[in-house]
């Protein structure tokens, strides 16, 4: 029998033809490791939307491994059916310990993917889970179980091909089904397509940093210093957000890491660089010297503007800060004539901007944790002085370092819905 797809691109396009009703909203292509992958890169490019992956594991009943009867996937997801539970007979003890040892597998699985990117917050948004076909459906339905439980607010499950029936086996599972081919003569997903070769870990990587417009490490040099960043440019880049890190941190730092990957789902680029070279970092006395953290940040940000970045609004710039980062970055949006576009800071001390926070005229926006009492004191007399247009928002249950569950992501979301809307008007 001839396929009905010459490879898993084109069921992809095909596919995409059956969602074109979702572009515009805010969604967000989860393909299946591995051969969804593929399929969903398609999918995103159509729908002009991010493209990730979605890490998941089904818990199978112990005597009979296919069945599921749970699922777990990244940041500890953890769904369970309670019905299949009872039904079964699984006592906690072994729930748990096939929760651990699939948990295990999805933090192996999930390092491969995330090594170079976060992943996608789906708080707020549509998922449409995607994957090469449906056969018993069971890893599909995990998938969807995870991505609601990591706060997607609509599911959409969607595929090339799927056998008759699927829709009533997955009723529930997600908001919407969709496939675009039902076969009656389903032996197996392969059938349907003339090429339907293997997907590696690298192809599958690879469809993720397809979406990127240009992205590698930079050295700017600033007189006689040469600083070591790393500049993102997604495709027709609204403008680059340059990151302040605070004191012991820098461009590494794994939750800026991930605010960036955020900013850049959205449209926007990043550059996270260091403020200071591995020698001055060693002396405390420049660690915390504002002043110099701000003229390099100033330095960099007249770099950046003169380096060729074809498809970025020429010369939008925002400026990011954690910590003693947030003083750097509104001191130097301070300076006249900067035409900084916004300034973000999460857990920052704008108050070691002294006086000069009355001189901001760029909209800033301050996020500190629910549960950092000292520095949310400190932000609230900041704002106080800024006589720009301003807010402080305060994320539930967040401490300094916005380590608890959820909480970076509502604070990166924050980052993310004020840049855009500044820099487009910029």
């Amino acid at each position: 029998m001839r396929g009905i797809f010459a490879d898993r691109a084109d069921a992809g396009q095909q596919l995409a033809r059956l969602l074109m009703h979702l572009r515009g909203e805010r969604v967000v292509v989860l393909g299946l490791p591995r051969g969804g992958v593929p399929v969903a890169r398609e999918v995103a490019v159509a729908l002009g939307a991010p493209l990730d992956v979605i890490v998941v594991r089904k818990l199978g009943v112990p005597v009979q491994p296919e069945l599921a009867m749970g699922a777990v996937g990244e940041d500890g997801v953890f769904v369970i059916n309670p019905e299949v539970v009872r039904q079964t007979g699984v006592t906690d003890a072994e729930v748990a310990a096939v929760r651990e040892r699939e948990q295990v597998e999805v933090a192996a699985r999930a390092a491969r993917y995330r090594a170079s990117r976060a992943r996608e917050p789906l708080t707020g948004r549509v998922a449409v889970v995607v994957d090469d076909g449906i056969a018993t459906g069971a890893t599909a339905r995990a998938a969807c179980e995870v991505a609601r439980a990591h706060g997607a607010v609509r599911v959409v499950l969607a595929v090339p091909v799927a056998p008759p029936g699927w829709t009533d086996r997955l009723a529930g599972v997600a908001d919407e089904l969709v496939s675009a081919h039902v076969a009656r003569d389903f032996t197996s997903v392969g059938q349907f397509y003339e090429d339907f070769s293997q997907t590696t870990d690298e192809q599958a990587s690879g469809c993720l940093l397809d979406q990127v417009g240009w992205a590698g490490e930079v050295a700017p040099a600033i007189g006689q210093v040469q600083l070591a960043g790393y500049l993102t440019v997604p495709p027709n880049a609204l403008g680059i957000v340059l990151f302040a890190h605070g004191s012991g941190s820098g461009r590494k730092s794994p939750r800026n890491q991930y605010v960036a990957d955020v900013l850049n789902a959205a449209g926007l680029g990043t550059l996270l660089f260091d403020l200071l070279t591995p020698e001055e970092a060693l002396h405390l006395a420049n660690v915390f010297d504002i002043g110099l953290l701000a003229r390099r940040l100033a330095d960099v940000r007249d770099w950046l503007r003169a380096q060729p970045l074809p498809g970025v609004a020429r010369g939008v710039v925002g400026y990011f800060g954690a910590s003693t980062g947030a003083a750097a970055a509104l001191w130097a949006a301070a300076e006249p004539g900067v035409g900084v576009a916004a300034v973000v800071s999460r857990g920052g001390r704008p108050d070691l901007a002294g006086d000069r926070l009355e001189k901001v005229t760029a909209p800033t926006l301050l996020i500190v944790g629910g549960e950092d009492h000292s520095v949310l004191d400190l932000n609230l007399r900041a704002q106080a002085m800024l006589r720009c247009e301003n807010r402080l928002e305060v994320v539930p249950g967040a401490t300094h370092l916005f380590e608890e569950p959820g909480t970076l992501t509502a604070a990166a979301a924050l980052a993310r819905d004020w840049f855009t809307r500044h820099m487009v008007r910029s």
